[in-house]
């Protein structure tokens, strides 16, 4: 008996702000979609559409190219919904995604760009995460592509965007999810160990220029005394 989905509720302050599609002007999304039977270059900008939010940015490499559901979507053998999924379930996103991050920080990425929103909180985090240990990649992203939410707001034809604007304590706007880099295993490796300088003889921990005390600040003491030492 597979375990059921945890329960979680809109706790996210993001819920509350109106999506980009009831704003005017350069803030709403351009919609692609495949309803009004797209020409050929526009079917190109619907690929190209589906690239981008799924692989974001910093991940449309020539490795990512998915020709052969690219094939089919041209020739109506698929719909958009379809090509999400192969997109996501490629071994070019999985390499890219999956296999560097853990699966916190993967339902992040996914929930991001295949629904179009942040998660709501730590709980539904956990939740998609346990689908994922229990059930397979597939299947975790079987729940998202065929949820209420996807089907209601992007059916089987438009390519998923950004539905909502992101509310950040610490800045006014935050970069669209296409645009944040993916964390990955190395990226952690690097953060987690800092350079070293040999100065005659001595190792000294590096430190950034953003770090050092300024004039005034109470760290001021205890940053001279351990430099000392």
């Amino acid at each position: 008996m597979s375990i059921p989905i945890l329960n979680y509720s809109f706790s996210t302050q993001n819920q509350r702000v109106n999506g980009f599609e009831f704003c005017s002007g350069d803030e709403q999304p351009k919609v692609y979609t495949t309803d009004n039977l797209p020409r050929t270059t526009e079917l190109d900008e619907i690929i190209w559409a589906s690239y981008r939010q799924i692989f974001s940015e910093h991940q449309k490499l020539k490795s990512t190219v998915q020709t052969c559901l690219e094939s089919q979507l041209r020739f109506n053998q698929i719909t958009i919904r379809d090509f999400i999924k192969g997109l996501v379930l490629s071994d070019s996103f999985r390499k890219l995604n999956y296999d560097s991050n853990n699966n916190y920080r993967f339902v992040e990425i996914c929930v991001q760009r295949i629904l179009g929103r942040d998660v709501y909180n730590q709980r539904e985090k956990l939740a998609l995460s346990i689908i994922i240990a229990t059930q397979g990649l597939e299947k975790f992203v079987d729940v998202l592509l065929q949820s209420d939410e996807y089907i209601e707001n992007f059916g089987d034809s438009i390519v998923p965007y950004q539905r909502r604007r992101v509310i950040s304590q610490r800045s006014k706007g935050e970069m669209p999810f296409n645009l944040k880099t993916p964390r990955t295993v190395q990226a952690l490796f690097n953060k987690d160990l800092m350079p070293q300088l040999n100065w005659s003889g001595t190792i000294r921990q590096f430190r950034p220029q953003e770090q050092i005390p300024r004039a005034g600040d109470p760290s001021l003491y205890l940053f001279m005394v351990n430099d000392v030492i």
